[in-house]
């Protein structure tokens, strides 16, 4: 999946946070519920509308993100 595909922001969903497409949950939700100490399943117990696929691809995007970071 795209970022395209995963996310999208709107001034007047969630005063335009990054949000999973087609849902009001900002992006930021699952990367801080899993700083937390969250695991996905509880993750996804509390934010259904996401999904296992579209939290894994996010998951997978980020950390793609910071590879190419790397020196």
């Amino acid at each position: 999946m795209t970022e395209d595909e995963l996310f999208e922001s709107h001034p007047d969903i969630v005063s335009g946070a990054l949000v999973f497409r087609g849902t009001r949950v900002p992006v930021d939700a699952l990367f801080e519920n899993l700083a937390g100490g969250s695991s996905l399943e509880e993750i996804l117990l509390d934010f259904p509308s996401i999904g296992r696929e579209r939290a894994e691809a996010a998951i997978l995007l980020a950390a793609r993100g910071l590879h190419g970071k790397a020196a």
